[in-house]
């Protein structure tokens, strides 16, 4: 686990943190998250609990991601209310895809706090 400064962010990382922040605002969950596919296309998700399905943000995602046939991941993003962490099934769904991929976890303003790298 790596800190990164804002600044420093690459621009197409930068654009999934947008994607997840806007997704945790527009639904009003706890997490919202993005992922970022190797042909460059992203998926954007937020919180699932309902009584028979209970995801995060980061698992509803990649779930998005695998379904529409992604090979592999480049980049995720979880944006949430505690940005110093995220549980260890949400990163196990993204590394199941692609072990490399970093995970960045940005708090509800979308500063990103912590890079998780393998």
């Amino acid at each position: 686990m790596s800190q990164v400064e804002v600044g420093a962010l690459d621009p197409e990382d930068a654009k999934i943190v947008v994607l997840a922040r806007s997704t945790r605002a527009r639904t009003g969950a706890e997490e919202g998250a993005a992922v970022r596919d190797t042909d460059g296309r992203t998926y954007a998700a937020a919180t699932v609990a309902l009584p028979s399905l209970k995801l995060t943000a980061l698992q509803a995602a990649v779930a998005a991601a695998v379904s529409s046939g992604a090979p592999g991941l480049e980049a995720a993003a979880v944006v949430s209310t505690d940005a110093s962490e995220t549980d260890s099934e949400s990163v196990a769904a993204v590394r199941d895809l692609s072990p490399e991929a970093p995970v960045l976890l940005a708090d509800a303003a979308g500063e990103v706090r912590t890079v998780l790298t393998p």
